[in-house]
C-alpha cells in the first residue's frame, strides 16, 4: 500500500504548494480586472488614452487566466519529481505589465 503509484495531478505536498501559488495568481489576476473596471469607469473624465490602461491591466489578467493550468501543472509535476523551476517569465510579464501601467497612468495624468 505504502509503494502504490500517485494519480495523476496529485503531488504529495503536504503544503499544498501548486495550490497556494495558483491562488496567488488568481488573487493578481482579479485585482488586475478591478484595476480595469476602474479605468473604464475614469473614460468620461479623462477620455481615450484610459482605454490604453484598460486594454493593458485587461490584457495581463486575460494572460493569467489562460497559463493558469499550464502554470500549476508544471508546479504539480515538479514537486513529484522533486524539482521545481520558477516561472521566471511570468513573473517577469506581470512586473512589465505593472511597470507599463504606472507609467501610462502617470502619462494620462500629467495630459489631462
Amino acid at each position: 500500500m505504502g509503494n502504490s503509484p500517485r494519480p495523476a495531478g496529485l503531488h504529495g505536498d503536504p503544503g499544498l504548494q501548486p495550490e497556494r501559488t495558483t491562488l496567488a495568481w488568481g488573487r493578481t489576476m482579479m485585482a488586475l480586472v478591478t484595476v480595469s473596471a476602474i479605468f473604464l469607469r475614469w473614460l468620461p473624465a479623462h477620455g481615450f488614452p484610459i482605454l490604453l490602461l484598460f486594454a493593458v491591466s485587461a490584457g495581463a489578467a486575460l494572460a493569467i487566466y489562460l497559463t493558469q493550468r499550464r502554470r500549476y501543472s508544471a508546479s504539480s509535476r515538479g514537486i513529484h519529481q522533486e524539482s521545481v523551476d520558477a516561472d521566471i517569465t511570468a513573473v517577469l510579464w506581470t512586473a512589465f505589465a505593472g511597470v507599463a501601467l504606472g507609467g501610462l497612468g502617470i502619462g494620462v495624468v500629467l495630459a489631462g
